[in-house]
């Protein structure tokens, strides 16, 4: 039985059932790629697929679905609460514990499909400066992308139904290889360092794409877009530029999961991935803790509460 098929059966028992209102997973678009699905009738479910082309994380879109207050959906806070299952592979699931630690949406209201993950392909739905008009597969044979070669988790950490077979493999925990492009990093002085991130930064057009794509953006207006903000401006100035990555991966230390969907999305192919593992790396020797391996809170959020 093949995950697609897993996945359309599941999806119309909990549609037909009015258990969720949408199951929010992926299907093949007009040009043959792989893209969101958004899918509220049972009938709509033979759209679902499941292949090495599902790159996107879309727990991006769970806050709308599950928060319709919020999204202008619900006129009065005395409606019942909208409920969506969502298709996650293991990085993403990760999202889900993050969101829910940070109380976005109830736990009652969310149903997650996990799917055991063997990886993605590199250039799958890719929307960068160069790969827009690329289809899946877009390397003959197909590369994984960089994240899948340093994962080591296939199997999602919080599901209500389980797609797939569990690896007998399956690895958990910490990291157990220092990545080489980190190490080549910390080689640097700091002086190359400064250089070296200031050259990525000036190449950035501040459209927001990253930010866009990362479900654990979330704040109702952004620190880096209002015109009235005391901390840095709306301009293309690089030390904006610098303030509004530097300030975004701060913002993300301790919650960021790793999917890499705003390195994917960047036109100008910045390494944003990069600093976000550092910090991340950073995070875990200090404190021990990965995001989103359990529904706890962050570190930083734990350690000030208690002052």
């Amino acid at each position: 039985m093949s995950y697609t098929y897993e996945i359309q059966t599941k999806a119309r028992s909990l549609l037909e059932s009015k258990q969720v209102d949408c199951v929010i997973g992926y299907e093949i678009g007009p040009r043959g790629r792989t893209r969101p699905a958004f899918i509220y009738q049972p009938e709509e479910v033979e759209r679902l697929v499941w292949n090495q082309a599902c790159t996107h994380n879309l727990t991006i879109y769970l806050k709308e679905q599950l928060d319709p207050q919020q999204s202008g959906r619900l006129k009065t806070k005395e409606q019942t609460p909208r409920h969506a299952a969502v298709v996650v592979k293991a990085c993403d699931s990760r999202a889900v514990n993050v969101l829910l630690a940070e109380n976005h949406f109830g736990r009652e209201q969310l149903h997650v499909i996990g799917v055991v993950c063997d990886g993605i392909h590199e250039g799958a739905g890719e929307v960068g400066n160069q790969r827009s008009v690329r289809q899946f597969p877009a390397a003959d044979p197909p590369q994984f992308q960089a994240r899948c070669q340093r994962c080591i988790e296939r199997v999602p950490v919080v599901f209500d139904t389980f797609i797939g077979e569990r690896p007998s493999n399956q690895k958990s925990g910490m990291y157990e290889n220092v990545l080489d492009d980190l190490d080549c990093l910390q080689a640097m002085t700091p002086t190359e360092r400064t250089d070296f991130w200031l050259s990525q930064f000036d190449r950035c057009i501040r459209c927001y794409a990253c930010r866009q794509a990362c479900p654990m953006c979330s704040c109702p207006t952004c620190l880096y877009e209002r015109d009235d903000s005391l901390w840095v401006g709306m301009g293309i100035g690089l030390n904006e530029k610098r303030t509004f990555h530097l300030g975004r991966a701060f913002h993300l230390a301790g919650r960021c999961i790793g999917c890499d969907e705003c390195e994917r999305v960047c036109p100008m192919d910045i390494p944003i991935s990069l600093l976000n593992r550092r910090l991340i790396q950073e995070v875990e020797t200090v404190f021990g803790y990965r995001a989103g391996m359990a529904q706890v809170p962050p570190p930083f959020v734990t350690v000030l509460s208690d002052r």
